[in-house]
């Protein structure tokens, strides 16, 4: 007897509770719209610094058919120097530098 009473109470508050409306808020009044004007402030962003040079394990870089290293951060390409063991961002002319040639495998 008390669980069908309990059940229903419960449902007839579930069910009382969403017919319940807040009334829409008042229209803005012009006065307020108007009141002061506002002072656009200009964002600029500042030039992020690049790194001429990092240093990277060989597993988390990339591995190109020719043998090369390479390792992508922000946007920015850097290329494994074999002499040093660092990675360099890329210029023109690194393809033809020696150092950044892989050596040749000893069979």
């Amino acid at each position: 007897m008390t669980k069908p009473l309990l059940f229903i109470s419960v449902l007839f508050l579930v069910a009382s509770c969403q017919r319940k409306s807040t009334p829409p808020p008042p229209p803005p009044t012009p006065e307020a719209a108007v009141s002061h004007p506002v002072n656009k402030i200009k964002i600029t962003e500042k030039p992020r610094k690049v790194a001429k040079v990092i240093i990277v394990n060989d597993q988390a870089a990339t591995k190109t058919p020719d043998g090369r290293y390479y390792y992508d951060l922000d946007g920015q390409r850097y290329w494994k120097n074999f002499r040093t063991g660092k990675y360099y961002i890329y210029r023109k002319g690194i393809n033809a530098d020696p150092d950044f040639i892989p050596p040749a495998k000893k069979d």
